[in-house]
Parts: structure tokens; C-alpha cells; sequence
């Protein structure tokens, strides 16, 4: 009986063995695959990135009350009284204008109201000055700006940048909240910000929301565009309110929304505060904002212009040229394509208005043109930018550059 168990083993072994031998020798990869099956158990299938333990969701920022409660005291409504003997807004009659801001009354048109203008305003000096928007004060006879904490009092306009579409009005009372500004430069597509107006009347109001792009232009609402683009919910009332970050500074000016009947749609554009900045600084010093100017009309190249003069999708087209301006001394011709000023490139007429306005006038700069397939450099001594018509006479027009 031993002996028949241990011949069977034998045989047995033998078999495997020779089966083993065989594998080897005839399909060594079939115990490679074996070998590699064993491996994938051990280890992940593809590489992921994994979220460390305590940094997940669970640990995410759940309220903005700190910034809020910061910023809101310094974020202030502005009352503009407007008599029946002035002149109207000359927005008003503006069917972009309109489709921007809405008109939240519904029956009368803005310029059949001679009453009261409510919007935003936020303060940024212990001195009393106030950074809001020039249409909301736009041929006010008389301005009350009321505080967070109840106080009242009336303000003066300090000058004005219907560019920008930005004004400054101070005030003169004591001990007065202000707002800290933010740095743009560390501004991110999808980083929070909180708007903060008086909507509708209603009163002080803070909505969130994300910065959705950022220097946004081409939207024919003003001449010097540049704006944050965000889903915080911004309506009528909130234009010269705050944009702030989640840290309570102060990023944006509140200035316009896309919608077709007043309320918000979620896309908000405000004007960056280092815009704000700038022009706050030029109208307390001065009295008023100053750009340089060269005199042209400006044309985008778009393909259609392109493929008819046989010229390449960048740059801006002269389409025309003041007689006597900075370009015309210059030699610049229409026709030209504007290329390069001062090493900065020129991809678009916005581009340019933006590189030639913040030149100082009385300046020389360098500007490289293509003219009939041939580049070259003109040398041009920057004029100093002509204010902008009271009244346009054309809804889509726009200054020269």
C-alpha cells in the first residue's frame, strides 16, 4: 500500500516538473504575466494624487463673517439728488447702457426722474475719501452719502473720470472707517470675493461668489476697460460698492452687470482697485486724470482685413489721422499697422489705448509700424489725452485713441 502511495507521488511529481520544463523553455512570459499580475496587486493601477490626511474638506473655510465684518463698516450708500433744471444723464438714453444696468422702476424712463439716484460707495482714506462710480453722481445737484453706522452727511464730488467710469467725493467727519486695498497681482480666476451695495434699496447687503476672468475689455460699456469679471450676485444699487477678497481688502470697484431686466444673471463686472488706485491718485493731486494721446483712429485687424490687404491677424490698423496731432508729426499715415510701442506689443485697438494712455505727455516713444510690407520705427512725442464729448453722438461710438 506505501509503496502504490509513494509511486503515484513519484509520477505525479514527475508530471509537474515536466509540465514546469516545458513552460520555461517553450512560454517563459506566461510566468512574466504572472509576475506582474502580483506586482499590480501590490501597488496602484496609475499614479493619483491624494489629498493629505486633516487638509480635506472637512478643514475648508465654511464662513467670510471676519472679512466681511471688516470691510462692511467702510462701504457706504450714496444719495444723489438731481433738479428738474439739469441736464439729463446722457447714459440714460443708451440702449447699452440699459442692457448693462437695467431699470429696475419699470415705467418712467431714468431721465423723466428728477429724484434720487441710489448707489455705492466705499471709503479708502480717514481723510473722506470716497471711491464710487461716476454715474452714479452723474449731474447730481446734491450728494448724502450715509455710513454703516448710521451717520449722515453730505458730499462733495472731487473730480470725476467718465473713462473709468470712476469719481471720487469726500466728506469731512471723524473717525471714519476705511477699507484696506488689495493687490491685483495676486489676484486668481476662482478666487472668492464677496460683493458688498445696497441693492435695490434694500439696504447693506453682502453676496459671494469667484472671480470668473480676469481683464475683461471689448464690452463697450468704457472707453479704459479692464474689468474683473465675477458671479457674486451684483444689482442696481451696487454699482460703487465693494469687491472684496476673502481676506476683506478691497479688489474692485462694482460697476455694471449683464442682464436684460435689472436683476443679476451671475456675470458682474467691477473695475480693478489698481485702476481705481490710479485714477484716485491723479484726480486728488490734479483735479483730473491724464493720458497720453497720439491722435489716431484705431482698427482692429480682423481676418477679414487681413486677408483683404494681404496683412497678418495682429496689431492695430490707422484708420485715420488727426491733422496736427502727436502721429501726424510723426509721419504716421493711415493705413498703417501699429505693431510695438515702447517694446510692448499691440494685439488690439484696446491694447494700444491702454500702452499710449499711460505715457506722460510731453514723452517720447518708440513705435514700431508696418507700412506696405515694410517695418520701421517713428519716434512720437505723446500729446496729452482731449476730454472725452459730454454727449456721444453715436450709442456705439467711441473716443480716438
Amino acid at each position: 500500500m506505501l509503496r502504490r502511495f509513494w509511486l503515484f507521488f513519484a509520477q505525479a511529481v514527475t508530471v509537474l516538473l515536466a509540465l514546469m520544463f516545458i513552460v520555461v523553455t517553450l512560454k517563459p512570459q506566461w510566468l512574466q504575466r504572472q509576475g506582474q499580475f502580483g506586482k499590480q496587486l501590490a501597488s496602484p493601477i496609475v499614479a493619483l494624487r491624494e489629498v493629505a490626511p486633516g487638509t480635506g474638506s472637512s478643514s475648508a473655510v465654511t464662513s467670510y463673517a471676519d472679512a466681511a465684518q471688516k470691510a462692511m463698516p467702510a462701504v457706504v450708500n450714496v444719495f444723489s439728488g438731481k433738479g428738474g433744471s439739469l441736464p439729463p444723464n446722457p447714459q440714460a438714453n443708451d440702449p447699452l447702457f440699459r442692457y448693462f444696468f437695467g431699470n429696475p422702476k419699470g415705467g418712467k424712463e431714468p431721465q423723466d426722474e428728477p429724484a434720487t439716484n441710489l448707489g455705492s460707495g466705499v471709503i479708502v482714506s480717514s481723510e473722506g475719501y470716497i471711491l464710487t462710480n461716476q454715474h452714479v453722481v452723474d449731474g447730481a445737484d446734491e450728494i448724502e452719502v450715509a455710513l454703516a453706522d448710521g451717520r449722515r452727511t453730505n458730499a462733495k464730488v472731487v473730480g470725476v473720470d467718465p473713462e473709468t467710469d470712476l469719481a471720487v467725493l469726500k466728506i469731512n467727519m471723524s473717525n471714519l472707517p476705511t477699507m484696506t486695498l488689495g493687490r491685483m497681482d495676486e489676484a486668481r480666476v476662482g478666487d472668492v470675493v464677496l460683493a458688498i451695495g445696497n441693492p435695490f434699496g434694500v439696504g447693506q447687503t453682502v453676496t459671494m461668489g469667484i472671480i470668473s476672468a480676469l481683464g475683461r475689455n471689448h464690452l463697450g460699456i468704457n472707453t479704459f476697460e479692464n474689468f474683473i469679471q465675477t458671479d457674486a450676485p451684483i444689482n442696481p444699487g451696487n454699482s460703487g460698492g465693494a469687491l472684496i477678497d476673502a481676506h476683506g481688502n478691497l479688489l474692485g470697484i462694482n460697476t455694471a452687470i449683464y442682464s436684460r431686466s435689472g436683476g443679476s444673471l451671475g456675470i458682474g463686472f467691477a473695475i480693478p482697485v489698481s485702476t481705481a488706485k490710479s485714477v484716485l491718485e491723479s484726480i486728488i493731486t490734479t483735479g483730473a486724470v491724464t493720458r497720453g494721446w497720439i491722435g489716431v483712429e484705431p482698427q482692429d485687424v480682423t481676418p477679414a482685413i487681413a486677408e483683404s490687404f494681404g496683412l497678418e491677424q495682429k496689431g492695430t490698423i490707422v484708420a485715420g489721422v488727426l491733422q496736427g496731432g502727436p502721429a501726424d508729426k510723426a509721419g504716421i499715415k493711415p493705413g498703417d499697422v501699429l505693431l510695438n510701442v515702447n517694446g510692448q506689443d499691440i494685439t488690439d485697438t484696446t491694447r494700444l489705448l491702454n500702452v499710449i494712455a499711460q505715457i506722460k505727455p510731453g514723452t517720447d516713444a518708440k513705435i514700431r509700424l508696418k507700412r506696405k510690407n515694410k517695418e520701421m520705427e517713428v519716434k512720437v512725442t505723446i500729446g496729452k489725452r482731449p476730454p472725452p464729448p459730454k454727449q456721444a453722438s453715436d450709442e456705439n461710438s467711441q473716443p480716438d485713441e
